[in-house]
């Protein structure tokens, strides 16, 4: 970290973490998938570093750019390319200097005041001449992790570098981390092959077959014919069995052979890592002849080597059996030695040519397995690839369209597919068109469709020049019918959300939710004096508003019935507060309503009231109905109880009503009160039930604090049977304000109460009579 202030201004480190996911934009991702395309094409290490660098120049906008490996061997970050420097390769210890600090944090950074740091090494700016403002380093990390090296870009033209230039660095460094090791890996081992050549030619004939049990079996043969041997065979350590076991043994009738790897001579060898040269096997005590009693073979003399790889981990023996005319000599110890490290070295090069071979066979799988079509047309116009999904969609085979001009698919209804790569041909700039039709093989689809340009990499002599097109066809036709579908069912926003959850989500299904009833009071009367012209456009603004308030806090209307709405929260997409969304949404379409009745007023109209009910349980979802008719709904107990709530708000001259399940599970803070404990009809088990009162001002209920206080212990008193101190509290409650018709309608049941007593058995609860 800097020392002090000035450095702390001067620099900021940058991370790219999972907290902070971008927002993806085409043209980003066109960059990501042109730079894989490219690097992934690149025959050498100096090819890909060089693109990688023009590349993060450009898109940065900076004046000059260096990337760094890790030299493992000698721990320095060394340079292939740099431009603007003349040199082949600059050397640095890979913990010095900026490029140090991010290798070794692998963190990028940020330097906006490059000599105001007193991290930053001057060397190279006083060799080259070139004067260093601001840095922007980023890390090169593979997917598993390992920081392979940092990609450095030098002096934005336009200020400082941003966090923005950050990222972006930092996802073109890791979309090309997996095929600049791979690149790495194999320049690594190509020189490595080259040194083997040249070290031993017959070695080199022998293990120049990357397929390994073919090498290895040539291997035991001229080992053999080396060593004029009768036969040979090659032991591997099985680390999870702890045993060797033959993976090529000559004689064909011999089979595989295991035996513990601390068993026999190439047990003794392998556990030792020293050579063993027995004249006479059965003069040796180690030597176990029950191999030879079951093959009726008959061992003489034996030479046995331990393969070591380059770590210094033996991983197996390599044995030679019966030498014709003697035992085996120091000579034949010494070759077969030099042999079998070379061995060793030609099977970890065979392993890292699989490793790589798997590498661009996964790359390949993911071009292969994504749903998205993948085409690809050279600079005539004709399709070079098309990938799996590319001809899923377009209902054709690879093999009819390859090598054929594109202008014979995408005809009539589809020549806006032609119009597109011409544009992007001239342009040189991406085209998108989104939800667009195309017709295959007789069938319309709902397609998006990218088409961007592909092109060379530019030198310092030549410019980009466009070598293709490449077209991305995602086909949308399913989700956009089971979009249109569901935008029958909720608000479009949820639908939309939905479609990740796939066709399914409409199933039948037992989920917590939170459901909203509402009513208007005295409608019946209102559509007397309204007549029906007159009560549709009511019904119609009314509903506009309610509706609102309901999809501000995303719950999903369910249905209207009559005047009454019928709201959930919590389906299809479940939040962790559904409770108070449907509680401030009920706050909302009070207020709402007020205001709206205030305009209605002014023109001479009648006031609109309503009640609400909540009630929070588990209930059933689904597509319920006939084959001819079906409803995306809820039903269930839970439902039955919302609406039983809004119907109660008319006996305790309420306007929202919440059921204890729904109190319990809030996480805001409300102005609410008890207001009962009843059974409702068709119910056994009491239910508390609450007042939400949030909706309130001032003026439309005075001095609300007092009235709470005076009401809560009035209702206690009341549970209690202590008639006379309930009755002051009501009154009390009633004098802060008179208004507060509750209050009234308890000192109502207190005078019942007092007149025909309940009873020692009774616990506070009321039996509501009516729905």
């Amino acid at each position: 970290m800097p020392d002090t202030a000035e450095q702390r201004a001067s620099s900021t480190i940058a991370l790219l973490t999972a907290k902070r996911p971008p927002r993806r934009k085409p043209k980003k991702t066109n960059l990501l998938l042109q730079i894989a395309t490219k690097v992934a094409a690149a025959e050498t290490l100096d090819e890909i570093l060089r693109y990688i660098v023009e590349v993060s120049v450009q898109q940065t906008n900076a004046e000059r750019g260096t990337l760094f490996l890790n030299d493992e061997k000698s721990n320095e970050l060394y340079s292939r390319v740099a431009q603007g420097i003349g040199v082949r390769e600059i050397r640095l210890l890979n913990d010095a200097g900026i490029a140090g600090l991010v290798f070794k944090t692998g963190q990028g950074l940020i330097v906006e005041d490059a000599y105001n740091d007193s991290r930053f090494n001057r060397a190279i700016d006083q060799d080259t001449g070139f004067t260093t403002r601001n840095i922007l380093c980023a890390p090169i990390v593979t997917p598993g992790g390992e920081t392979i090296g940092v990609l450095q870009v030098l002096n934005k033209r336009d200020g400082n570098f941003s966090r923005e230039d950050l990222y972006l660095l930092e996802s073109m460094t890791a979309q090309a981390a997996m095929t600049l090791r791979s690149a790495q890996v194999m320049e690594r081992m190509l020189a490595a092959r080259q040194e083997e050549l040249r070290f031993l030619d017959m070695v080199g004939e022998l293990t120049s077959d990357l397929d390994l049990s073919t090498m290895l079996a040539r291997v035991v043969t001229e080992a053999a014919k080396m060593l004029q041997a009768d036969r040979a065979s090659l032991f591997l350590n099985d680390e999870k069995k702890g045993e060797l076991f033959s993976r090529v043994a000559m004689g064909a009738s011999v089979g595989e052979i295991r035996l513990p790897n601390t068993a026999g001579i190439a047990g003794a060898v392998f556990t030792s890592g020293q050579v063993i040269n027995i004249p006479y096997a059965y003069a040796d005590l180690r030597f176990n002849p029950a191999f030879d009693k079951r093959t009726g073979y008959f061992t003489r003399s034996i030479l046995c080597v331990p393969i070591v790889n380059k770590n210094g981990k033996t991983i197996g023996v390599t044995q030679v059996l019966n030498k014709k005319g003697g035992p085996f000599t120091d000579e034949d110890e010494k070759r077969l030695k030099v042999f079998t490290a070379q061995l060793a070295i030609s099977l970890e090069n065979a392993k890292l040519f699989d490793d790589i071979q798997n590498i661009k066979n996964y790359n390949e799988g993911i071009l292969q397995s994504m749903s998205n079509g993948v085409i690809t047309l050279n600079e005539d116009g004709k399709i070079v690839t098309c990938n799996h999904a590319g001809e899923r969609i377009l209902r054709v085979s690879s093999k009819d369209v390859l090598q054929k001009p594109a202008s014979d698919y995408f005809t009539g209804p589809n020549q806006w597919v032609m119009e597109r790569i011409a544009h992007v041909g001239e342009t040189l700039k991406t085209e998108i068109a989104v939800d667009a039709e195309l017709q295959a093989d007789g069938q319309k689809l709902s397609v998006n469709l990218t088409a961007l340009p592909l092109m060379s990499e530019p030198d310092r002599d030549n410019p980009a020049r466009k070598l293709g097109t490449l077209l991305m066809i995602e086909d949308v036709s399913s989700e956009k019918r089971m979009k249109s579908t569901m935008s029958r069912y909720m608000d479009p926003a949820i639908a939309e959300k939905l479609m990740e959850g796939g066709e399914d989500a409409l199933g039948g299904k037992s989920v917590i939710g939170t459901v909203l009833f509402s009513d208007i009071r005295g409608f019946t009367s209102i559509t007397e004096d309204l007549g029906a012209q007159g009560t549709v456009t009511l019904l119609n603004e009314y509903f506009t508003i309610m509706v609102e308030c309901i999809q501000k806090q995303g719950g999903m209307l369910d249905k209207f019935i009559g005047d009454a709405i019928m709201a959930v929260f919590g389906l299809p997409l479940p939040h962790d507060d559904d409770e108070d969304r449907a509680v401030r949404a009920s706050i909302s379409m009070i207020g709402d309503l007020r205001r709206w009745n205030q305009e209605r007023a002014a023109a001479g109209k009648k006031p609109v009231d309503i009640g609400i009910g909540l009630n929070t349980d588990t209930i059933v979802s689904g597509n319920i109905g006939s084959p001819k008719r079906m409803d995306y709904t809820v039903i269930g107990d839970g439902v039955n109880l919302a609406a039983r709530l809004e119907s109660a708000c008319k006996e305790y001259s309420a306007r929202i009503l919440i059921s204890e399940n729904t109190f319990k599970r809030l996480r805001g803070t409300y102005r609410v009160r008890e207001i009962d404990k009843v059974i409702v009809k068709g119910k056994t088990e009491p239910a508390a039930v609450f007042e939400v009162l949030d909706y309130h001002t001032e003026e439309t209920f005075p001095n609300l604090r007092e009235v709470l206080e005076a009401f809560k212990d009035g209702l206690m008193y009341y549970r209690r049977q202590e008639w006379e101190k309930a009755d002051s509290c009501f009154n009390a409650a009633l004098a802060a304000n008179p208004g507060d018709k509750l209050s009234a309608t308890y000192l109502k049941r207190v005078a019942l109460m007092r007149d025909t007593p309940p009873g020692d058995a009774w616990d506070g609860t009321w039996v509501m009579k009516s729905k």
